[in-house]
């Protein structure tokens, strides 16, 4: 059986040197491109590509900053936990041309995704998420530990 291919190989359309193909169908493979989506022998998809991002913290945020060109707003799935965010989406391929017209091709598409695990816990309700020029940003308030508030007792 054949080693999955790594995102980095099928991004940039790299094989490993020691790798050998063994059928025809790993020989179409390799044609395909690395945006597009390929069918494994039993039709399901292969893994969706890992979204790029940059994270860093302030005092007071913790802020996410992800490339998204192509993609409507509305067709991002943001997901956010108190301890992490998943950001989910699809670029759809358009055919502008035949695949033996293409010279170069770098650009994903098909699904990704991405996980990222929070250094603390933040306030979702106040999670902020805006996007200009295809750069997705989301800000995410942390929890402030020290902040404390009185607690008034009732009688009953």
């Amino acid at each position: 059986m054949k080693e999955k291919r790594s995102f980095f190989e099928r991004l940039t359309g790299t094989v490993r040197v020691d790798d050998e193909l063994e059928t025809e169908e790993e020989v179409d493979e390799e044609k395909a491109g690395p945006h597009l989506p390929i069918k494994s022998e039993w039709g399901e998809e292969e893994s969706e590509g890992e979204l790029t991002v940059d994270v860093y913290q302030t005092p007071d945020d913790i802020v996410i900053k992800a490339m998204v060109s192509g993609m409507d707003p509305n067709e991002l799935d943001i997901s956010i936990g108190r301890d992490a965010v998943t950001i989910k989406g699809k670029r759809e391929v358009t055919r502008d041309a035949g695949d033996d017209d293409y010279l170069v091709r770098e650009l994903y598409w098909g699904s990704f995704s991405r996980t990222i695990a929070l250094p603390q816990e933040i306030e979702v309700e106040e999670a902020e998420a805006t996007q200009k020029h295809g750069l997705l940003s989301i800000r995410l308030p942390k929890i402030d530990k020290r902040r404390q508030s009185k607690l008034r007792v009732k009688s009953v």
